[in-house]
């Protein structure tokens, strides 16, 4: 496993020096936070590669933090908490994390949530961009097919409309959406 840098935020400074320690001896670099709103903050200045977060701290819990970082420095979040209870659970179930970890924590635990939190992280993002190239994708044919309407009106062919804004994309090294896109325009005028 590469150099990661991660995000510790624990209340208990106990719990972050022994946490620091494992990380250190697994090839991590780590960045300390005694709270959640210190975490926050170490997500928006350093570039980390995941947070291990507490669920009980002061100012900004490790629920709040959570949601926050996935949404605003999207990385694997792992929960680490003195915590098993079946609410606390259902709520970080709710929120972007890929591991929930019960106190005491041993460093073989540890370097197995972080590859699997990793590894999903990994997945969900691959599927997020596949999810958007789909939309463009699907964007893009329905800005052709509204070209080649355009193009069909002014009395070609549907196939004729197609080869045509295809040649002109080629021609012009440039894409059939661009092409589509100033016939469109084109056709406002």
């Amino acid at each position: 496993m590469k150099k990661l840098k991660i995000i510790v935020a624990d209340d208990e400074s106990i719990i972050r020096l022994g946490l620091k320690t494992m990380l250190t001896e697994l090839g991590h670099e780590t960045y300390l936070a005694s709270n959640g709103r210190e975490a926050l903050n170490l997500a928006r200045t350093i570039d980390a590669d995941l947070a291990l977060l507490d669920i009980n701290m002061p100012m900004t819990d490790g629920l709040e933090a959570a949601k926050v970082i996935g949404k605003k420095h999207p990385m694997p979040i792992i929960f680490l908490t003195a915590y098993g209870q079946q609410d606390l659970i259902e709520k970080a179930a709710q929120l972007p994390i890929h591991g929930y970890l019960i106190k005491p924590v041993n460093e073989r635990d540890l370097a197995a949530a972080i590859g699997v939190a990793l590894a999903r992280f990994n997945e969900q993002q691959n599927a997020l961009r596949e999810a958007e190239k789909l939309r463009e994708d699907l964007e893009t044919r329905k800005i052709v097919d509204r070209a080649k309407g355009v193009l069909i009106d002014r009395g070609m062919g549907e196939s004729e409309a197609y080869q045509y804004i295809q040649r002109k994309a080629r021609d012009g090294r440039t894409s059939m959406r661009e092409v589509a896109e100033k016939i469109l325009a084109e056709g406002q005028k």
